[in-house]
């Protein structure tokens, strides 16, 4: 089976929207977040070696570096999210007829649940960086661009706020409560100010417009 980032868009959108549980709204998450992160490097290479922006070439060749290190993250986290929900699909299938092997099956069902927590929860944080990067683009980018500095920030928001609702409900079916809390706490702690920063720096990009 070939990977899910090498698949048309048209194929990818015929299997999110099949029967199949995967891709899903995980793995959309994450490539909401990816094309934020390429909208951010063609902001950056538009801005890059430009006429008026010697300036600031510098700071984007540094900013062009860290959107694409956060491209192929996120890219790699929407083949992730498939692989640790089929992995929890498979868990759930395992035998259940006597105590041990109920026993066993919830101890597996319970571990792949916290894995299927932080691969959302990385996503989250991968997106709030990008919401972070948007603003660089927006302030330095080139003006024939800007608009894409926008759209980024919708992306990453966007993505952010996705991964968002996979944490939780993950954690929501979690036993040890301990585990779930400390998550919930993580992804708060990166939804904090989130959403006013992105109206912000959409704000600061319609000025430009």
């Amino acid at each position: 089976m070939s990977e899910t980032k090498d698949k048309s868009v048209q194929l990818f959108l015929d299997e999110l929207a099949s029967k199949n549980a995967t891709p899903g709204g995980g793995s959309v998450a994450a490539l909401m977040g990816a094309q934020s992160a390429a909208l951010i490097s063609m902001v950056c290479n538009l801005t890059i070696g430009k006429p008026n922006y010697e300036e600031v070439d510098a700071q984007m060749r540094t900013l062009l570096g860290q959107s694409e290190m956060l491209r192929e993250h996120l890219t790699s986290m929407v083949k992730a999210d498939i692989d640790v929900f089929n992995r929890l699909m498979s868990a759930y299938s395992s035998p259940k007829e006597t105590d041990e092997e109920k026993a066993l099956r919830s101890e597996l069902i319970q571990s792949i649940l916290k894995d299927a927590t932080e691969v959302p929860l990385a996503c989250a944080k991968a997106c709030k960086e990008l919401i972070a990067l948007s603003q660089v683009a927006a302030n330095l980018g080139n003006l024939g661009v800007i608009s894409d500095a926008g759209v980024a920030v919708i992306a990453a928001s966007s993505g952010l706020k996705s991964a968002a609702l996979n944490v939780y409900v993950n954690t929501g079916c979690l036993k040890d409560t301990d585990y779930a809390a400390t998550k919930i706490t993580e992804l708060e702690a990166i939804l904090a100010g989130t959403d006013t920063l992105v109206e912000e720096i959409y704000q600061l990009v319609k000025t430009k417009l």
